[in-house]
C-alpha cells in the first residue's frame, strides 16, 4: 500500500483517501459484521489430523489487496501462457511424450510419480481439456516482480471464498464501491458453468447436464463444493447418487435416473473409480472411467492432471513453457532446487537453515520446513528425511514476499500475502476471473498463509482502469 518513504501507492490512492476520513472504530465493527456474516451463511473449512477439527471459521481482513488494470494485464498474459502450456504438457504425457524424446525433462519424473495414470494413456479428453479449472499461486518479491510459486491443476480449491469475500466487502462498505472503479468477480460461476458445458462429451443431447461430485460433508471443502453447484445450477452428488446405466453415468433423481454430461468432481483419483483405483472407495463410481473412456462423460479436472501439481514437474515448468509455446515464460518460477540430484542435495543440506524444503506432493502448508524460523530438532528430523528419500523433496530460498495491510487492533500492520488466480479452460477460451483469492498470513512474520496453518483471506480489487 505505501513505498518505503511512506507515499501511497497510485492503486491504493483512492482507498487511502476514502479510509483516511473514517472513524478508527469503523474497520473493528466492520471485522465483527464480517465474522457473523461469515457464521451465518456457513463459510466454513476442516482441518484434519487434529483432535480440534471441527468446522473452523476462516479468518477474513476487510482491508483489501489492490492490483492496478496495467498490472493485471501483464499477469494474465502470463497465467495463461502457462495454463496453456500445462495443458499441452499434459495431453504429450499421455500421448507421444515428445518433451521426454527431445531430453527436455527426465522421464524418471514420470516412470516414479504417483500421479501419472496409465489409464490415460492414449486418450484424449472431450474437446482435449485436462485442466478445465486451474489455480495458479503467484507471489510478489518487488514493486514490478510476480513470480509464480504454486500450479493447482487437479483440484484447485478457495473459489468460494473469493465471492463472499467481495459480497461481504459489497455489503459493508458500498460506498467504497462506487468511489473505487473494481472489475467484477460474481459472474464466476456463470463462466464456469458455460465452459464446463463447452467440454461436453460426444454422447450429449441437447443442453448439458452439470453435477458436482463431492466426498461429503465431512471434506474440508464441502462449503465450496455445495456454494459452486448452487450457484451454477448444477446438482450436487455423491457416489451413492449415480450409477452406470446404458453407458452413461445417471444421477438419482425423484424422477427415476437422469444422465450426465459433465462432471466436475472434487474427489482424488484414487477415490474415483474402485474398479480402476482403490477398491475400497466408497467415494466415487464404479466403473466411471470406462464411460470415461468411451466418450460417455466429460470429468472435470480431467484424472491424471495431479502429475501437474508435482512440485519437481514444477521445477521444469521453464523448459515445459519453451518447449510447447516456443516463448520464455512471462512468468518466472522460484529458484528451485531438485534434492534428487546428488549436488542440489549436498547444497540443500549445507544451507538447509536458509531454505524452505517441500514435499513433491505435499500441500496445505503441510510436509513443509521454513529452514529461518525452524528449531534445531526440526531441521535434524528433516535432514534426516532427505538423506532417506531425497526424491521426495525440493528446495527453495526463503522470499522475501511483499507485504499488504491487514487491521489489527493497534490500526494497519503488513502480513505477507500470496494470490491466488482462478483460470477456467474451455475448448475455445480462457478466462482469467480478475483478482482471485488473496491468502495472507495473520502472524507476524509470518510466511504461511494456508488457512489450516492459521492464515487468512481478503477480497482482491483488480481496478478497471
Amino acid at each position: 500500500m505505501y513505498t518505503a518513504d511512506g507515499q501511497v501507492r497510485p492503486a491504493y490512492q483512492r482507498y487511502s483517501e476514502w479510509l483516511g476520513r473514517q472513524d478508527r472504530n469503523l474497520m473493528r465493527r466492520k471485522g465483527i459484521e464480517a465474522e457473523a456474516f461469515f457464521r451465518r451463511t456457513g463459510i466454513t473449512f476442516n482441518v484434519y489430523g487434529q483432535a480440534d477439527a471441527e468446522e473452523r471459521l476462516i479468518p477474513f481482513d476487510p482491508v483489501p489487496r489492490i492490483v492496478s488494470g496495467n498490472e493485471w494485464r501483464k499477469l494474465s498474459k502470463g497465467i495463461e501462457q502457462r495454463v496453456r502450456a500445462l495443458n499441452a504438457f499434459l495431453h504429450d504425457i499421455y500421448h507421444r511424450q515428445e518433451i521426454f524424446r527431445a531430453g527436455r525433462v527426465p522421464v524418471r519424473l514420470l516412470s516414479q510419480n504417483a500421479a501419472f495414470l496409465p489409464q490415460m494413456s492414449g486418450f484424449a479428453p472431450p474437446g482435449g481439456v485436462y485442466t478445465h479449472i486451474v489455480g495458479i499461486d503467484l507471489v510478489r518479491t518487488g514493486p514490478d516482480d510476480f513470480m509464480v510459486l504454486e500450479d493447482n491443476a487437479r483440484t484447485p480449491s478457495g473459489v468460494s471464498y473469493m465471492l463472499e469475500n467481495r459480497e461481504t466487502m459489497m455489503a459493508m462498505f458500498p460506498e467504497l464501491f462506487t468511489r473505487v472503479r473494481v472489475r467484477e468477480v460474481s459472474d464466476y460461476p456463470r463462466h464456469l458453468a458455460r465452459s464446463l458445458a463447452a467440454c461436453a462429451p460426444p454422447a450429449t443431447t441437447g443442453k448439458p447436464v452439470v453435477a458436482v461430485l463431492t466426498p461429503g460433508i465431512y471434506n474440508s471443502a464441502y462449503y465450496e463444493h455445495a456454494f459452486l453447484a448452487d450457484q451454477m445450477g448444477a446438482e450436487l452428488v455423491e457416489g451413492s447418487d449415480l450409477r452406470v446405466e446404458n453407458g452413461r453415468i445417471a444421477m438419482r433423481t425423484t424422477r427415476g435416473y437422469q444422465p450426465i454430461d459433465v462432471l466436475y468432481r472434487r474427489v482424488d483419483d484414487e477415490y474415483l473409480d474402485p474398479l480402476t483405483f482403490n477398491p475400497q472407495s466408497v467415494l466415487g463410481v464404479s466403473g466411471i472411467m470406462d464411460v470415461y473412456r468411451s466418450g460417455g462423460i466429460t470429468i472435470a479436472n480431467a484424472p491424471g492432471t495431479g502429475i501437474a501439481d508435482d512440485k519437481a514437474i514444477y521445477s521444469f515448468m521453464p523448459e515445459i513453457v519453451e518447449f510447447y509455446t516456443g516463448e520464455k515464460p512471462l512468468l518466472p518460477n522460484v529458484e528451485t532446487f531438485r534434492c534428487s540430484e546428488p549436488d542440489s542435495l549436498a547444497y540443500v543440506l549445507d544451507n538447509i537453515a536458509d531454505l524452505v524444503v517441500k514435499e513433491v506432493h505435499g500441500s496445505g502448508g503441510y510436509g513443509m520446513l521454513i529452514g529461518p524460523t525452524a528449531s534445531k530438532k526440526e531441521i535434524a528430523r528433516f535432514i534426516a528425511k532427505l538423506k532417506a528419500k531425497p526424491e521426495n523433496y525440493i528446495a527453495q530460498p526463503t522470499l522475501s514476499l511483499s507485504t499488504v495491510p491487514i487491521f489489527t487492533k493497534s490500526g494497519l500492520a503488513p502480513r505477507h500475502v500470496d494470490l491466488r488466480p482462478f483460470v477456467l479452460v474451455s475448448p475455445d477460451r480462457i478466462d482469467i476471473t480478475p483478482g482471485g483469492l488473496t491468502r495472507v498470513a495473520l502472524k507476524k512474520g509470518s510466511l504461511v498463509v494456508n488457512s489450516s496453518q492459521g492464515g487468512g483471506t481478503k477480497d482482491s480489487w483488480v481496478l478497471d482502469d
